[in-house]
């Protein structure tokens, strides 16, 4: 049913790909664990195997980077995206404040702030739809002739 969203890439399912895609964007190039695109070409470039995959891996990773960050920008601006870890950050200082999460446990704070970045950029990729949805508006992006 086109004008409902659900076409469109809005709604809740829309923003758990947009979700799902951020976070394997954030987690595969870098998290605690030795499984991320940081860690393999760390421990290449000390043995002295880094290669062509190496290098193939990591521009399909900074493609994706450029493709969600420049989104994100278009889409909530350099205030938006401030807004949004400001939400998020703050987000982390409660879990801290009421113990949910501690200083001491370091990988479980990156965690939670690799997770933040993937919604953040989650967001920035589903705010057009949600802005639309909300208030009617569509955006359009200026094309240059």
């Amino acid at each position: 049913m086109a004008g409902d969203g659900r076409t469109e890439g809005g709604g809740a399912v829309g923003f758990l790909v947009r979700l799902v895609a951020a976070l394997a964007l954030v987690l595969l190039t870098y998290n605690p664990t030795r499984w991320s695109y940081v860690q393999w070409v760390r421990a290449a470039l000390a043995d002295g195997t880094a290669g062509a995959l190496h290098a193939l891996a990591g521009i399909v990773l900074l493609i994706g980077w450029v493709f969600f960050l420049s989104t994100a920008w278009s889409s909530l601006g350099p205030l938006g995206l401030l807004l949004g870890a400001a939400l998020l950050g703050s987000v982390v200082w409660v879990l801290l404040d009421f113990d949910v999460l501690s200083l001491g446990s370091t990988s479980a704070l990156v965690w939670v702030v690799l997770v933040c970045v993937a919604a953040l950029l989650a967001f920035g990729m589903s705010w057009a739809h949600l802005k639309r949805r909300a208030s009617g508006q569509v955006e359009v992006d200026e094309v240059e002739r």
